[in-house]
């Protein structure tokens, strides 16, 4: 346990900083559900499909590459299927799109887990930048093309982070997506956060009542997702890990149990931290700025070949 999880207890459900994916599973029987994934071969995306799949639930777990997905599978249980989906590829995401809806499962949650993170150098994909492109653009173009087959009281999660806090004073620039008028890794890295968050929110309200949609922050872990940062800060890791990081089994439990766990079936437009519902950045709950968004990725998802 760190010493912020010493420090925190558990909120009103029971659950807190230190509770695993398993423990707020423990009560679950999730057979004859099926979830699908996204980032399911490392991190808490790994945890959390273990976790679903250990409960007893279908997992349609998605990587960048069917290799990736395909060896994290056998840590899923029997009915663990693999697809590809490179999130930054909308061609890859549309096929993984095509081959969920061949598979022909309605959808109890879906779990938007997949991210990259604090890109050192301007990166564009598809003549935006890559952080926002990779964590909010291709999780749009997945959720929206499957949307229609989420169950009556089906899911959507979003993994976002507090990074969303540390954001551009816009919050999101909705004119200036290339980062032409100035980057910043954790900048850029902050608004495809808050993207998250803005599009969880709008399309809570675009959903049939019963279902939810919902962001969360996991918590600061040691996990593949900060293979870009820089050297020397992540040499500090082993260091400050006991202290102020959370275990990968920590980091899975949020993003869990709003995915699962029946006592948050009604909760819908929240932001969760530590398996509590919580309040983000003000940004977070700008209505305007999340339609502004969604319009704006709509127009983007249009023009890409």
């Amino acid at each position: 346990m760190s010493l912020i999880g010493l420090l925190k207890g558990n909120g009103s459900n029971g659950f807190g900083y230190n509770s695993t994916a398993e423990q707020v599973t423990a009560e679950l029987d999730l057979s004859g559900k099926t979830y699908l994934l996204t980032g399911c071969n490392s991190g808490i995306g790994h945890e959390t499909a273990r976790v679903l799949g250990l409960r007893g639930a279908r997992v349609i777990a998605a990587a960048r590459s069917l290799d990736k997905a395909t060896a994290a599978c056998a840590d899923f249980g029997p009915n663990a299927v693999p697809v590809a989906c490179e999130l930054s590829e909308p061609s890859s995401v549309r096929a993984a799109v095509t081959r969920v809806r061949e598979l022909g499962h309605t959808l109890d949650g879906i779990l938007c887990n997949a991210g990259i993170m604090a890109l050192p150098q301007r990166t564009l994909q598809h003549g935006y930048e890559a952080q926002f492109f990779t964590n909010h653009v291709g999780h749009f173009i997945l959720v929206t093309g499957l949307i229609d087959l989420l169950a009556a009281d089906g899911r959507v999660v979003m993994t976002s982070s507090s990074a969303h806090t540390g954001t551009y004073v816009e919050g999101i620039r909705i004119n200036d997506l290339d980062a032409s008028g100035g980057y910043s890794a954790w900048g850029a890295y902050g608004q495809s956060k808050l993207a998250n968050i803005l599009f969880a929110n709008h399309l809570s309200t675009k959903l049939k009542p019963g279902q939810t949609a919902n962001a969360v922050h996991p918590g600061v872990i040691r996990t593949n997702l900060g293979r870009h940062m820089n050297v020397v800060v992540r040499s500090l890791f082993p260091v400050f890990s006991p202290i102020f990081m959370k275990s990968v089994p920590q980091g899975a439990a949020t993003q869990t149990l709003v995915a699962t766990q029946t006592s948050v079936a009604n909760q819908t437009g929240q932001y969760w931290a530590d398996c509590n519902a919580t309040r983000g950045s003000a940004f977070t709950r700008d209505a305007a700025l999340a339609e502004k968004l969604w319009t704006k990725t709509e127009q983007i998802v249009e023009g890409l070949s």
